[in-house]
């Protein structure tokens, strides 16, 4: 198992990311970025699976966790450049490259960007949707992110063992496995300005901003040029009327996202909800590390 992380931070040209390291130096690299909402630290028991022969990676995203941001999100596209200059300023090559939801959509721009960085990709449930999905923009009824829903969540708590009781009994958190959810609260929380309690340390607002602007997320003219081997893990799918809503528990992925690869690999769990790394990280970390890897038949 891999020691504790230490932890960096580089200064990107509009976002001071924070990102957390496992391993040594000259060890084959994987790189992870998380999902909307989420941080770094939610990849430890992804991670705790992985042998120690490699160098681990996960990066926070602009607003999310302990990484600040000089201009806000308004593309996806910026979130992808932050990652490009952390890479390059790591001179990452050859990397597994590792991302969830969003995340994965932002990994698969930069191997499209820097085709040296990645030696294959897993995308777990990746937000890339269907082509027709971007013709709509299922967010227009609101005139920017402070109306959005997401906005308004519960984001201030008095410590994280009272986030974790917050979420444990509610749906889809309550089919997390108990020590993801840990981590997800122990780490998801910074001290509030004023002293009293704590707040999230993806404020909500930032939250709303990456759904706000997804429907300019379509890179889907981008496929065809990732030669590189790429698995897709992919969720139960979302009904034709799912499409049009917020659902975080069916997939966002388009059921032909990995025959617009080149070297596509699709591998669906319709048993598993859009949170695959939270609720089976051990099946997570043998497709990471096993280019081959293969469902048991209790996991079809």
């Amino acid at each position: 198992m891999l020691s504790s992380p230490t932890h960096h931070y580089f200064d990107a040209s509009q976002a001071r990311l924070s990102y957390f390291e496992w391993g040594v130096a000259d060890a084959p690299p994987i790189l992870m970025a998380h999902a909307t909402g989420f941080h770094g630290r939610v990849w430890d028991k992804t991670i705790a699976a992985i042998p120690d022969a490699y160098r681990i990676i996960a990066v926070e995203l602009r607003g999310h966790g302990r990484s600040q941001y000089t201009k806000p999100i308004d593309t996806w596209q910026s979130i992808a450049t932050d990652l490009g200059e952390l890479v390059q300023s790591l001179s990452l090559c050859g990397a597994i490259g590792v991302g969830h939801s969003m995340g994965a959509h932002c990994i698969t721009q930069l191997a499209h960007d820097l085709p040296d960085v990645f030696c294959r990709l897993v995308l777990v449930d990746p937000v890339i949707s269907p082509p027709t999905t971007y013709e709509f923009d299922r967010h227009a009824e609101f005139s920017g992110p402070h109306d959005h829903p997401i906005a308004a969540r519960r984001s201030k708590f008095e410590s994280w063992r009272a986030m974790q009781d917050h979420f444990r009994d509610r749906h889809p958190y309550s089919l997390w496995q108990p020590s993801v959810l840990e981590d997800y609260c122990r780490y998801g929380l910074r001290p509030c300005a004023s002293g009293n309690g704590y707040e999230l340390a993806c404020a909500p607002i930032v939250e709303a901003s990456v759904y706000y602007v997804q429907r300019h997320g379509n890179i889907h003219h981008l496929l065809p040029n990732i030669t590189i081997p790429v698995t897709v893990l992919r969720a139960q799918t979302r009904t034709a009327d799912e499409w049009k809503m917020m659902n975080f528990t069916k997939s966002p992925t388009w059921e032909a996202l990995a025959d617009q690869f080149p070297n596509g690999r699709d591998v669906y769990l319709p048993k598993l909800t859009h949170f695959i790394p939270m609720q089976d990280p051990n099946l997570v970390a043998r497709f990471i590390v096993d280019a081959h890897a293969q469902l048991s038949p209790a996991e079809t």
